[in-house]
C-alpha cells in the first residue's frame, strides 16, 4: 500500500470498523421481529449509530459540516444520508439504541472479564456566561462545580464513568456536579448491580475513602482499591502508575473526542452527545481487540 494518499489509509481503516460495527449493531442490538407500521426508515437504526461514531472520529462538531463531509467522502456506505433536521432529530432520540450498543460492544471484549475496574469523575461544561445559564434548558439539572485540571469554575454536569483496565465502558451516568461523587458512584453501582461479579476490584481515587462507602461497596460483593491518604497508614501507597490508566481514558474523551464541545444544550442532547463519544470510544477499543491490535493504540488514526 505504499502509494497511497495518507487520507485513502485512514478512510479504509474507518470504512473497516464501520462495516463490522453495522453488522454487529444489526445482528445484535436492533431488536429482530414484525417491521413497525408505516414505511419504513430510509436510514436504518444501524446505519444511525454508525453515522453517529463516524461523526465523532472525525471530529465533526457541526452536523450541517459533517453530513457535507459524509456525503463527500463516506456516502458510499450509506445509501441515504439525511439532511440535517432530520438527522439531529433522529440522533436525538437515539439514546437507548446508543446505550446498548455501548454495552454490546463491551460484552463483546474479553476485558468485560477483567478483575478490575475503574471509576473516576470528569467535568462536563454545559454554558460559558451568565445569560447562558439563565436561559439554558439545562437549569436544575446542572449546576457550578469546580475542574481541578484547569484550577476553575465551570456550570455544567459531571460524567461518572466506570470502565475496564483497557478504557472501556461498563457503565456511566450524568450527575450535577454539587452531589457528592460518592453519592453517585453508590447509586451508579447500585442501578448496575447486576454487573458486578463477586470479587471485582474497583480502583478509585481518594476522593472515594470512607467507611460508608466501603461498607457499601463490599456488601456488592466490591473490593475498593484507592490510594492512601496523608493521614492513614500505609495500605495501597499512591497507586500513581495505575491511576494514568483512567487518566489517560479521559484525556482521550477531552483530547481526541471532543468531549467538552459537546453542543448540547438541552438533558436529552447532551445525554445522546456524551453516549455518542462514548460508542466511539468503545468502537475503537472493540474494534483493535477483534484486529489483534494492542487495546493501548490512539484514535487518532481516524482523525483528519
Amino acid at each position: 500500500m505504499g502509494g497511497g494518499h495518507p487520507w485513502s489509509l485512514v478512510t479504509a481503516d474507518l470504512e473497516a470498523l464501520l462495516t463490522a460495527l453495522y453488522v454487529l449493531i444489526d445482528d445484535h442490538v436492533i431488536p429482530s421481529g414484525r417491521r413497525r407500521p408505516g414505511r419504513p426508515k430510509k436510514l436504518s437504526d444501524a446505519e444511525l449509530a454508525c453515522l453517529a461514531v463516524a461523526q465523532v472520529l472525525l471530529g465533526a462538531r457541526s452536523e450541517h459540516h459533517w453530513l457535507r463531509m459524509c456525503y463527500a467522502r463516506l456516502g458510499h456506505l450509506f445509501p441515504y444520508l439525511p439532511h440535517q433536521p432530520g438527522y439531529h432529530k433522529r440522533l436525538k432520540a437515539a439514546q437507548p439504541l446508543l446505550s446498548k450498543a455501548i454495552a454490546m460492544l463491551a460484552e463483546q471484549c474479553p476485558s468485560w472479564f477483567d478483575d478490575m475496574w475503574m471509576t473516576d469523575a470528569t467535568p462536563l461544561p454545559c454554558g460559558m456566561s451568565r445569560e447562558t445559564v439563565k436561559r439554558s434548558d439545562l437549569t436544575g439539572h446542572a449546576g457550578y462545580g469546580y475542574c481541578a485540571s484547569h484550577s476553575r469554575w465551570y456550570w455544567g454536569l459531571k460524567l461518572y464513568l466506570v470502565c475496564s483496565g483497557d478504557g472501556m465502558p461498563i457503565m456511566w451516568c450524568l450527575a450535577n456536579p454539587k452531589l457528592g461523587e460518592r453519592e453517585v458512584v453508590a447509586a451508579l453501582l447500585e442501578h448496575n448491580h447486576h454487573l458486578i461479579r463477586d470479587g471485582q476490584v474497583l480502583l478509585a481515587d481518594k476522593g472515594f475513602a470512607g467507611q460508608e462507602f466501603k461498607q457499601l461497596t463490599e456488601a456488592m460483593g466490591l473490593r475498593l482499591l484507592r490510594p492512601d491518604r496523608k493521614d492513614e497508614t500505609y495500605r495501597n501507597g499512591n497507586l500513581g502508575g495505575v491511576r494514568q490508566w483512567i487518566e489517560s481514558v479521559n484525556q482521550t474523551l477531552k483530547g481526541q473526542l471532543h468531549l467538552e464541545s459537546h453542543g448540547g444544550r438541552t438533558p436529552a442532547g447532551v445525554f445522546t452527545r456524551v453516549a455518542q463519544r462514548l460508542l466511539a470510544m468503545a468502537a475503537g477499543i472493540w474494534r483493535n481487540w477483534t484486529t489483534g491490535v494492542t487495546s493501548k493504540r490512539s484514535l487518532t488514526a481516524y482523525d483528519h
